[in-house]
């Protein structure tokens, strides 16, 4: 029997990921488990989250969470805790074309998307999305389930909370910190440091309410 992987979630975020794992040729197997029934660009869903143990007993021993997020990562959380109570391997995903410097890390279920570049000493939380052509500079830190949009660009020793979404095209400042929970618009300009759970946007970018 060859490699199998399963993708729990079948949408768009799905496809960019898909096409990544395809390209890194590691599967011989893949499937998709998402409450409606159909298919990906041509992988079938074959189950819903319920029967992931089952699955798993079947053979199925890899599996990662390609639902998206935006403001809200309950679900990929209670996802990604299914499947470590289950027993899953959850690989991390790095798309060829990224630039992944030696001394950075990429943690648990993380996907690091084309063109992306995550420069030396970052470090990249588990089931981080690292989107199309994000720049991670040196030394910066990205939280566990945070979602760092298309084209956006942390500069050096940025650092990024949990369960936090950047904007696509923002551009963070050099040793920012933005807690736990924010949500930040695309194509701000973030100068200051943010608290935890709030969304905000503009350049420079301002807290506008906060998601608590």
């Amino acid at each position: 029997m060859g490699k199998r992987l399963l993708l729990l979630g079948g949408g768009g975020h799905c496809r960019s990921v898909l096409d990544t794992i395809r390209s890194l040729g590691q599967y011989t197997e893949i499937a998709i488990v998402a409450p409606d029934t159909g298919e990906t660009d041509g992988i079938k869903v074959i189950g819903r989250d319920e029967d992931i143990p089952e699955l798993f007993k079947a053979g199925w021993k890899d599996a990662f969470i390609t639902l998206g997020s935006i403001g809200n990562t309950n679900i990929r959380r209670k996802l990604y805790d299914l499947l470590k109570n289950t027993g899953m391997n959850i690989p991390a995903f790095v798309d060829p074309s990224a630039v992944v410097a030696e001394t950075a890390r990429i943690g648990e279920g993380c996907f690091v998307g084309k063109r992306a570049v995550v420069n030396a000493g970052a470090v990249i939380g588990t089931c981080a999305i690292i989107n199309t052509a994000v720049v991670i500079e040196h030394d910066c830190m990205v939280g566990d389930f945070s979602h760092i949009s298309p084209g956006a660009v942390l500069c050096g020793a940025v650092w990024v909370e949990n369960d936090v979404h950047i904007g696509a095209a923002a551009v963070v400042r050099q040793g920012i910190k933005i807690q736990s929970g924010c949500m930040i618009g695309m194509g701000s300009v973030v100068l200051k440091d943010l608290p935890e759970n709030v969304t905000a946007y503009g350049n420079p970018c301002c807290v506008h309410n906060s998601k608590v």
